[in-house]
């Protein structure tokens, strides 16, 4: 395999030195189960976790099995993997990575890798006996999978390893562990932008402007609050909606389908004369209103006439397998939307507050739909951010569009599929 450049250490501060060292002989939290560290984004956080984990697992033991997790496999390769391989290569560790099957070699132990997406991701931990473990974005996993990786470090010695950014007071990493880290001999170190001693003054100041509200209390300020009342706070229809788009660069549609529910086209793209992302044309149209149910020939075809007969791209939520499937066979590129919800909600919420995404004034139902994009006070109470589902169904497109298109782009794609590189402001 490719050898990852040898990573370049920085100082540390306090709080990392304390993570790299708890579990450590004469540490005051050695004999400790387990660590926490939450907080703010780009804190330090993860480094020093994967940094004390190698070094832990290594100093500690022989010839056994290790669990590294993160919320997918991608996600895992990128946060955890580049970075653990860039540490080994600095303090001139060998290991092997094996690609197919998952897993890193370091000395006699070895490490699986595995992505907690679902409910089903913790039948693969199931047989396995394992001496430690490293998750990354903890609060992201179905508990289910959390526990069965708790039930599987039962070498004498093991510990966990958890780190993660805020969610709602009642998710259940804050409630059945933090909040009762004391009990169970868990160390909780809560990091915020000042324990990453890399970051400049600048670099912190343009990371607090990129978030605002319930963003900006757990993304920057670190802290476990509930996501209440209109989802786009900072929706101004001064600042997002406009008279007049100007040339789109990178064009596509997206859409939210439904049957019984309204269904909804957006003609969005990305302008390089003012580096800010459009939806530009709305398409919506409303079965319960009208009493007569589309079909999905007759929703093609009704792209078909909103796209002037022209074979732009179109993302479409991943769950209208019947439609797409009648699309592709019409002669539209599909591609399937990216529906991470949160990471999707906290993208289009990131542009708005920069001001690098606007409306025209003509899509009624996109501009109205803010009013009515509203937090699930019921899901809260169980520890979940989702949307109220109502009145959502051209925020759900836009979302669609927005985030597909970045998630394509951190993988140098555009929505065209064509590999190019990134341009500042169109990621």
């Amino acid at each position: 395999m490719k050898s990852e450049a040898a990573f370049k250490f920085l100082p540390f501060s306090n709080k990392q030195k304390k993570l790299l060292t708890w579990w450590v002989e004469g540490s005051p939290y050695a004999e400790y189960d387990m660590i926490i560290a939450d907080g703010s984004v780009r804190s330090g956080k993860t480094v020093a976790m994967i940094d004390s984990f190698l070094m832990w697992s290594l100093d500690s033991f022989e010839n056994q099995a290790f669990i590294i997790a993160s919320k997918s496999v991608g996600a895992l390769k990128r946060n955890i993997l580049r970075p653990m391989f860039q540490i080994l290569a600095a303090k001139g560790i060998p290991y092997r990575y094996n690609r197919s099957e998952h897993f890193v070699q370091i000395g006699s132990n070895i490490y699986y890798c595995f992505g907690a997406n679902n409910e089903a991701s913790q039948d693969v931990l199931q047989g396995l006996t394992a001496a430690g473990a490293l998750a990354d974005e903890v609060a992201l996993f179905p508990q289910s999978f959390v526990e069965q990786m708790i039930a599987r470090c039962s070498v004498a010695g093991s510990k966990i390893w958890m780190n993660c950014n805020p969610e709602s007071p009642y998710h259940f990493i804050k409630t059945d562990y933090i909040d009762q880290a004391k009990e169970k001999r868990i160390l909780h170190l809560h990091f915020t932008l000042d324990d990453n001693l890399s970051l400049s003054e600048e670099i912190k100041e343009r990371y607090k402007r990129l978030y605002s509200g319930l963003w900006y209390k757990r993304m920057i300020l670190g802290l476990w609050v509930l996501a209440e009342g209109v989802i786009y706070d900072m929706w101004d229809e001064s600042k997002h909606v406009v008279r007049e788009v100007p040339k789109l660069d990178n064009e596509w549609i997206t859409i939210d389908y439904g049957t019984g529910n309204p269904t909804a086209f957006l003609h969005q793209g990305f302008s390089q004369q003012d580096k800010k992302y459009y939806t530009a044309r709305e398409y919506y149209y409303s079965s319960r209103e009208t009493g007569i149910q589309k079909t999905d020939a007759e929703y093609s075809k009704d792209l078909q006439h909103f796209t002037g007969g022209k074979r732009k791209t179109v993302i479409v939520d991943p769950s209208a397998a019947s439609f797409i499937a009648q699309l592709r066979k019409d002669g539209f590129m599909v591609i399937e939307a990216e529906n991470s919800v949160l990471d999707g909600i906290r993208w289009v919420a990131s542009l708005l507050q920069q001001e690098q995404y606007a409306v025209h004034d003509s899509c009624s139902n996109t501009i109205k739909e803010n009013a009515t994009y509203v937090w699930d006070q019921k899901a809260q109470e169980l520890g979940q951010d989702k949307p109220l589902k109502q009145k959502d169904h051209a925020k759900d497109a836009e979302r669609y569009g927005l985030y597909t298109n970045r998630w394509l782009l951190d993988r140098a794609e555009t929505v065209t599929g064509k590999q190019k590189p990134r341009k500042w402001g169109s990621m």
